[in-house]
C-alpha cells in the first residue's frame, strides 16, 4: 500500500523513528552498531515519504551514498561515518528544491544553515498545525493559546517532579510515569531524536535560499600584471628548484647529511612547512591566473605555471617521503596516516588547479572536483580501520627490525667449534 506523503504521515513516521531510537539506544544500552540500523530506518522512511527524491536522479545518487555510509555505522560507528550519512541524506532531500547543484561550497553553506534552522523546525510546524486545527474546529480563539502553556507547563512540571519527590510521587500515584532525573533525560533524548529526523522529513526552504548564487563583477587586483606575474614565477621556480635540488641530493639519493643533523630531524622538520608552501602556491595560481584573465592568456606564463606546479607536486612527494622516513624511524599512527592522505590530496588539488587553468574550467568545477576527491578519501576512511593498519604495520616493522638485528649479530659472531 502506498503511503501518501502528508503531514500526518510524517508525524506518525517521526513518532515511530523516535520510538525506534528509544528502543535501540536508550533501552539498548547506548550507541553502537545499532546506529547503523537506525540510520537505515531513518533513510528508508525519508525516501518513502519524499516522492520528490524518487523523481530526481541526483537525489538518487545522494540517497545511495547515504545508504552506503550506513554500512560502516553498523560495523564500527564513528562521527565521520555519521556526518557523511547525514550529509548524503540531507542533500538528497534538498536537491529537488534547488535549481541545480552549482558547487560544493554553496552546498556546505546550505547544510550548515539546514542544521541550524532545523532546530526550530518541529515547533514551527506545530504552530502551523494548531492554526489548521483551529480553522477546522472553529475554535480559533482558544487553540492558539494552548501550545505554549501546555508544553511549557509539562516541561516545568517534569523538572519540579524531578526536584521534589512529593510532586513526583503524587504524579506516579495518579498513573503517570515516575518523573525523576532519568525520565527528564529520556524526554530530552526524545526531543533531540524528533528534531533530528524531522529535519529530513520536513526540510526548511531557508536552507536552499541561504546560498543563492550571485554574480559579482571581476575585480582587477592591484599589482597583478603580466610583467609582475612573469617575474614572480621566474623567482618562484628558481627557489623551488633550489629546495627540490637539496631534497634530491639528501632525501632521495640517501647521501649523508651535514654533521649534527639526523635523517629523522631533516624529515620531520620540513614535511608540514613544505605542504604549507604548496598550498600557498596553489592559492597564488588561483588568484593571479584566473581563467579569462590577461595573465592566464600568455603562453609563457602558462608554461611557467605548469613547471612551477610540477615542482610543487615534487615538493609534496618529498614531504611524503620525509614523513615515511620519520615513520620508519619511529612508528606509524592514525594521525600520521591522516597526514599522508592529506598530502596526497594537496597534490591532487594542485594538479586540478593547473587543469582548470589550461582548460578554462569554472571555479565551481574546481570546487566540485576537489570536493569529490575529498569525499572519496573520507569514504575510504570510514570503510578502513586506520588504527588497525597502524598497529599491524608497527608489529610487522618491529619483527623485521628484530630479525635484521639477529642476522647482524650472527654475521659478526665468531664461528663456533663444531666438535662442541
Amino acid at each position: 500500500m502506498r503511503i501518501r506523503s502528508s503531514f500526518v504521515a510524517k508525524v506518525i513516521a517521526a513518532a515511530a523513528l523516535v520510538g525506534t531510537g528509544d528502543w535501540l539506544f536508550w533501552r539498548g544500552g547506548g550507541v553502537g552498531s545499532n546506529l547503523g540500523l537506525f540510520a537505515l530506518a531513518w533513510a528508508g522512511v525519508t525516501l518513502l515519504l519524499t516522492p520528490a527524491i524518487r523523481r530526481d536522479w541526483r537525489s538518487w545518487i545522494a540517497a545511495a551514498g547515504a545508504l552506503l555510509f550506513a554500512v560502516p555505522l553498523a560495523d564500527s560507528p564513528g562521527l565521520l561515518a555519521f556526518m557523511l550519512f547525514w550529509t548524503g541524506l540531507t542533500v538528497a532531500v534538498l536537491l529537488p528544491r534547488a535549481a541545480g547543484f552549482d558547487h560544493a561550497g554553496r552546498w556546505a553553506l546550505r547544510l550548515a544553515v539546514h542544521g541550524v534552522v532545523s532546530v526550530v523546525g518541529p515547533w514551527r510546524d506545530l504552530l502551523r498545525m494548531r492554526r489548521r486545527l483551529g480553522d477546522r474546529m472553529r475554535v480559533q480563539s482558544i487553540l492558539p493559546l494552548l501550545p505554549l502553556p501546555l508544553l511549557g507547563g509539562a516541561v516545568f512540571l517534569a523538572l519540579f517532579a524531578a526536584a521534589n519527590p512529593m510532586i513526583g510521587n503524587a504524579l506516579y500515584d495518579i498513573g503517570l510515569p515516575r518523573l525523576d532525573g532519568i525520565a527528564v533525560a529520556r524526554f530530552l533524548f526524545w526531543i533531540v531524536l524528533l528534531t533530528t529526523v524531522w529535519a529530513t522529513l520536513r526540510p526548511r526552504k531557508t536552507s536552499i535560499r541561504a546560498a543563492q548564487p550571485s554574480v559579482a563583477p571581476e575585480k582587477i587586483l592591484p599589482g597583478v600584471t603580466v610583467g609582475s606575474v612573469t617575474l614572480a614565477l621566474l623567482t618562484f621556480n628558481g627557489l623551488f628548484a633550489l629546495q627540490n635540488g637539496l631534497d634530491i641530493a639528501f632525501l632521495w639519493s640517501g647521501a649523508p647529511l651535514p654533521e649534527g643533523m639526523t635523517l629523522a630531524t631533516y624529515a620531520h622538520r620540513g614535511a608540514y612547512p613544505l605542504i604549507a608552501t604548496a598550498l600557498l602556491a596553489g592559492l597564488f595560481v588561483l588568484v593571479a591566473l584566473r581563467p579569462g584573465s590577461d595573465t592566464a592568456a600568455v603562453p609563457a606564463i602558462r608554461r611557467l605555471v605548469v613547471l612551477w606546479i610540477a615542482q610543487n607536486v615534487f615538493l609534496v612527494a618529498s614531504s611524503i617521503l620525509r614523513t615515511l622516513d620519520y615513520i620508519d624511524a619511529y612508528s606509524l599512527t592514525r594521525l600520521r596516516i591522516a597526514a599522508l592522505v592529506w598530502m596526497a590530496l594537496v597534490a591532487v588539488g594542485l594538479v586540478l588547479i593547473v587543469w582548470r587553468m589550461l582548460k578554462g574550467r569554472s571555479a565551481a568545477w574546481l570546487i566540485n572536483a576537489n570536493a569529490a576527491a575529498a569525499l572519496i578519501v573520507l569514504a575510504g576512511c570510514t570503510m578502513v580501520d586506520l588504527g588497525s593498519i597502524a598497529a599491524s604495520w608497527n608489529v610487522r616493522h618491529a619483527r623485521e627490525a628484530e630479525a635484521g638485528a639477529r642476522r647482524s649479530t650472527f654475521a659478526i659472531s665468531p664461528v663456533s667449534d663444531p666438535r662442541r
